[in-house]
């Protein structure tokens, strides 16, 4: 019912308007706050208290938002800092290792230098001992030689023929003296 009367005001308010813009229409201004109230009232019972709590929801999600990456930016940084001491103790590591690694090197090669040095010294040596045994020989054979050689030419002189082994032993024992005695 209040509905009709309500509906029929505005009717008769539309057929009647105002003649001036500056008059005023009291029952309009009075229906306007009435539903202005009721509507205000409906929102502040109904949903105010929605909205407010959809709100309250959302800023409690932020909230936890916030502090989950928070955490994961203290969790990150952490990580970071592991990291990079990982990171230096590897470098460390690896620096120990190729000083080590270098030493080594240096050892095997002063080795290798030592054993070539004592090669090499071994060969020389058997090298000298193998030219004075070939020199000795030599010697031996010229000596020989010589001995034959003035046996042969005392023969022919004396044209005769001696003991062999007293002949060579005068003879080598002339040689002997003059090699002594240069």
């Amino acid at each position: 019912m209040t509905l009709m009367l309500l509906a029929g005001m505005v009717q008769e308010a539309e057929h009647a308007g105002p003649v001036t813009p500056f008059e005023v229409n009291f029952g309009l201004f009075f229906w306007t706050w009435a539903v202005f109230l009721v509507l205000l009232w409906m929102l502040k019972k109904f949903a105010f208290p929605a909205i407010l709590k959809v709100t309250e929801e959302r800023e409690q999600t932020i909230q936890r938002q916030l502090s989950e990456a928070e955490k994961a930016n203290t969790e990150a940084k952490s990580l970071l800092e592991e990291n990079r001491r990982q990171l230096a103790q590897a470098r460390t590591e690896a620096q120990a290792l190729m000083a080590e690694v270098k030493v080594m090197a240096e050892k095997e090669r002063a080795a290798a230098l030592e054993k070539t040095r004592h090669e090499q010294e071994a060969l020389l040596d058997r090298a000298r001992r193998d030219i004075t045994e070939e020199r000795e020989k030599a010697i031996a054979d010229l000596r020989r030689e010589a001995v034959d050689l003035s046996l042969a030419a005392a023969a022919r002189l004396v044209e005769q023929r001696f003991d062999d082994a007293a002949d060579r032993a005068l003879v080598q024992g002339y040689i002997n003296s003059l090699g002594k005695s240069n």
